[in-house]
């Protein structure tokens, strides 16, 4: 009994061991993937699920047949789009792309930065962890509807599927907690589109000039800001100490409820400068709470990309 056991078990491990080895590559990196699929990812389809469980992707006509890039082979492909040369010159498959194929991508980008690890309660998300569920919820509707999706600032290159979502929740997930709180400057392909998630606290005309660069080349944008509540309202009364998340320095007020009209002035500016600025280069900006439900930020987002009116968060 004990060696027919032993018999079954070795036959198991041959069968296993022969199926690993006739994998790709490319197969072994999507089990690997989808064995450690993050927790946010998991969320984010969930939303996505709930706001548009049928929405599809409109296949728009491209600008030109201008080479763009060289891509990895990724299942779905055609074999006649397989440039042999450049895949003779290593073990992979690539795929000559043109510029209308890359202008079909969506650049993604949550400020993943230390500035946005903040929640003013345990009940509340920080705004990273909102902005990145919403940015793998958009990622996912877009993927369901046939687009290719990129991270914009990362070194994973344009793709479509499950395997180009599980990439980028991966990406995220282990992102380093020294990241940028600025828009990335990396040069898109023209007439693509992006979708920037932050706080957007930073100053306006530094936004607004990476807004313009990005703009300058035809890329459509649109740029949501994720606040935690305590960030609009300053619920604070008396004594206070605001100290940076960044930064060393911090700010004490004897009585913070004093200054709750002259700060809530001025973050009206900073959003109208911001609103002002992606009018003027034809991109669109909405806003979202963290004590809001992410759906109605997820549903601007795609009514944006779709060119649909954008919802206001309520």
């Amino acid at each position: 009994m004990a060696r027919q056991s032993a018999d079954r078990e070795s036959q198991a491990r041959a069968t296993r061991d022969g199926l690993a080895y006739g994998r790709t590559p490319e197969r072994r990196e999507a089990e690997e993937l989808a064995d450690a699929l993050p927790p946010l990812l998991v969320e984010a389809e969930r939303i996505a699920a709930t706001v548009a469980p049928g929405i599809h992707g409109r296949k728009r006509t491209g600008p030109g047949e201008t080479f763009w890039q060289y891509r990895r082979y990724e299942q779905g492909d055609s074999a006649h789009l397989v440039d042999w040369r450049q895949s003779a010159r290593s073990d992979r498959l690539y795929v000559r792309e043109h510029e209308w194929e890359a202008a079909e991508t969506v650049w993604l980008w949550p400020d993943l930065s230390p500035s946005m690890d903040f929640a003013s309660g345990r009940d509340l998300p920080t705004k990273k962890h909102r902005a990145t569920v919403i940015t793998l919820a958009v990622a996912t509707m877009l993927m369901r509807g046939g687009e290719r999706i990129a991270g914009l600032g990362t070194p994973l290159p344009p793709a479509a599927g499950r395997t180009a979502l599980r990439r980028l929740a991966s990406h995220y997930a282990s992102e380093n907690p020294y990241a940028d709180s600025d828009i990335p400057a990396d040069a898109l392909p023209r007439f693509s589109r992006a979708v920037m998630v932050s706080d957007f606290l930073s100053d306006p005309e530094a936004i607004a000039a990476r807004i313009q660069s990005h703009a300058t080349a035809g890329v459509r944008g649109h740029l949501l800001q994720v606040l935690d509540p305590a960030e609009e309202d300053l619920p604070f009364h008396g004594r206070t100490e605001f100290a940076g998340i960044e930064e060393d320095a911090s700010l004490t007020f004897g009585r913070a409820e004093t200054i709750r009209d002259a700060y809530q002035a001025r973050l009206a500016t900073h959003r109208d400068a911001l609103r002002a600025a992606t009018r003027r280069f034809g991109w669109t900006f909405t806003t979202h709470r963290t004590d809001r439900p992410p759906q109605t930020a997820v549903l601007a987002l795609h009514a944006a990309l779709s060119g649909a009116p954008i919802p206001m968060e309520r």
